[in-house]
């Protein structure tokens, strides 16, 4: 294969999660055993050091239609909200009219924010499901896969585009990147929200990789991609939200001068030698020795009696579940608060997902997937935690 952003054949491979099913793949009871399974391997590229995965499986597969919703978690709502405020903050009062395109825009949370602040706004959405259920909640939402041709039947410019969790998703890789710098405004300012992969790696947050993440972004790899479209970043920041996130800020090239924050950043990546390909194959042994402690951890408490659930069933929890072999061995079932999901079996182990205010009693042990939320979980199960129920975080990364 070629590598996504530079096109070289100089890969190679650094970490085998084996064959793993698409994880947002969330089954009925009567479809369980029946879902594809796919090769899940992560490879780097030697020439721009970007680490990709080298199978894809095709966007309408795992985009078309699916259970996601941003808006479940306060969390995320909150930061946002946060990144609205601070977007607004650069656009000024030199304006009399802002607009923003959100890019995989989901249920609308995001756009919300950019409205309450009087901005005329338009997401673009994949999944018929969440797109219904934004433009239900009055956020105008075009039911599409965003790319060149995409942007060309928009047919405007927008002083801000936003695309949060999105940018690694992406088949089209290069006509999406088109796309977004035909619809920037010459000033504009688009802000690209990625799992930093550098923070991937010192939080051995392994389970952030799955089919969906074609690609693991440090600067370094997506400022080569940028350029090669004529765009840049100028500014940056990294955000505790998903366990560590950039939220980076670009332009046109050669608009904004780079920010002593973003320099600052790039001297971190150089090092810390994260762009290296020996960090890359720590890595791969380190996600091993992660395997052999969390099993221990979960034999000894099925040896003590122990009932263990899973704490939420978010797509990432599955790349953790199937190569660890975690099923009905050790967890009962995954609880869950995402109505969409209620019913539905993880595929590959084929847990089933209850409702969190559903539940009769509570377990012994909760086995948290969901560690990217920790503080809010650890606040909302206070009662929880004051009578013995131990909550384990499989990655602990401080995170929001």
């Amino acid at each position: 294969m070629q590598c996504r952003v530079c096109d070289a054949t100089e890969l190679e491979p650094v970490l085998d999660l084996g064959n793993q099913p698409w994880c947002n793949h969330f089954l009925r009871p009567e479809e369980v055993g029946s879902e594809p399974f796919y090769p899940l391997r992560v490879v780097y590229c030697h020439r721009c050091a970007t680490a990709q995965l080298d199978h894809t499986v095709k966007k309408e597969v795992m985009f078309g239609d699916h259970t996601y919703l941003s808006g479940v978690t306060r969390s995320l709502s909150d930061h946002f909200r946060t990144v609205a405020d601070e977007v607004n903050q650069r656009i000024g009062n030199r304006l009399s009219s802002k607009s923003v395109l959100d890019i995989g825009s989901n249920d609308g949370t995001q756009l919300k924010h950019f409205q309450s602040l009087g901005y005329d706004v338009l997401g673009v959405e994949s999944s018929k499901t969440t797109a219904n259920i934004a433009n239900e909640a009055g956020v105008p939402t075009v039911n599409e896969f965003f790319n060149l041709e995409t942007s060309k039947t928009i047919s405007r410019k927008f002083d801000v585009i936003n695309a949060a969790g999105v940018f690694f998703h992406l088949e089209e890789l290069h006509s999406v990147t088109e796309g977004i710098r035909e619809s920037l405004s010459h000033e504009g300012i688009f802000v690209v929200q990625f799992l930093y992969m550098k923070r991937i790696i010192e939080n051995l947050a392994f389970d952030q990789i799955y089919h969906e993440h074609l690609l693991y972004y440090n600067l370094k790899n997506i400022e080569a991609l940028l350029n090669r479209h004529g765009l840049a970043m100028f500014d940056a920041y990294l955000s505790p939200i998903h366990g560590g996130s950039m939220i980076g800020f670009v332009t046109h090239q050669d608009v904004r001068p780079s920010t002593d924050r973003l320099n600052d950043l790039l001297k971190q990546e150089d090092s810390s030698r994260c762009n290296d390909i020996i960090t890359y194959r720590n890595f791969s042994r380190r996600v091993d020795q992660m395997k052999q402690r969390d099993l221990a951890y979960l034999d000894s408490a099925k040896t003590a009696g122990k009932k263990i659930f899973g704490m939420g069933a978010p797509v990432k929890g599955n790349t953790l579940l199937n190569y660890f072999g975690i099923g009905k061995n050790y967890l009962e079932c995954l609880v869950e608060k995402n109505r969409l999901r209620k019913g539905l079996v993880s595929p590959g182990m084929h847990l089933p997902v209850v409702m969190e205010d559903e539940l009769s009693t509570p377990p012994d042990v909760y086995y948290v997937l969901a560690w990217n939320f920790k503080k809010e979980i650890l606040a909302n199960n206070k009662p929880l935690l004051d009578r013995g129920t131990e909550f384990y975080f499989p990655v602990d990364a401080g995170a929001a």
